[in-house]
């Protein structure tokens, strides 16, 4: 099955595949889940407030992101909005589709921790003479993010791996590039089990992180209580 052939070609589409993961793929989830974090917080935050009219449209918003396929928001933006004069570039156009679709997952997650806060807590802040603000800056979003760190993680791990959608609106990320590797060599079970491989290798490093976050995040809860 490995022949010297196949072996050539998996060395030297090595770097040709991990080169745009670390310029594409990474870059793409860093901004992506960065922007859906401001997303989500001010959505979380909107809804746990219950805001009149805000919290509606908040709560339409993740209706329809969540209930509809990531490929088909990429398509929607990608290659639906020039219909109507709104032309973008690949790239732009999967960070704000990635953006907007994370910012809806975990503006849930981020939600339910803030309830998970005690709401005696909102209560302290208000008897120390805190303003609402203040009180959720400094006492309660502290506390509902520590919560939210575990799941939000789990999400910036799975949005490195539905990177490989934005292939679909030929953005040169690595399964892009294993797709034009492929077509070149006529080797698809290898390519695509070796980039598969560099995908696990991404995830893996952020389960570490992940883990030593949880760690230090631990020892904090720990110190302060």
């Amino acid at each position: 099955m490995f022949t010297e052939r196949l072996w050539g070609i998996l060395v030297d589409s090595f770097p040709k595949i991990l080169l745009p993961g670390l310029t594409m793929t990474i870059p793409l989830t860093v901004i992506s889940f960065s922007l859906a974090m401001v997303i989500a917080t001010v959505v979380a935050l909107t809804q746990f407030a219950k805001i009149k009219f805000l919290t509606p449209l908040c709560r339409f918003y993740i209706w329809v992101i969540r209930g509809t396929p990531l490929l088909v928001q990429l398509f929607v933006i990608f290659y639906g909005l020039p219909k109507v004069g709104v032309v973008l570039d690949p790239f732009p156009a999967a960070v704000i589709v990635f953006s907007i679709n994370e910012g809806a997952y975990s503006a849930e997650t981020i939600r339910a921790a803030l309830e998970s806060v005690p709401a005696g807590q909102l209560e302290a802040g208000y008897c120390v003479g805190m303003s609402y603000l203040q009180t959720i800056r400094r006492i309660i979003l502290p506390q509902a993010l520590r919560t939210a760190f575990p799941p939000l993680s789990n999400s910036l791990i799975a949005m490195v791996k539905d990177t490989s959608l934005a292939a679909n609106i030929t953005v040169t990320e690595m399964f892009m590039v294993t797709q034009r590797i492929v077509a070149r060599t006529y080797e698809p079970l290898a390519l695509y089990i070796e980039v598969g491989l560099i995908y696990l290798l991404f995830s893996t490093v952020l389960t570490k992180l992940q883990r030593l976050g949880e760690k230090k995040l631990g020892a904090y809860g720990t110190h302060r209580g």
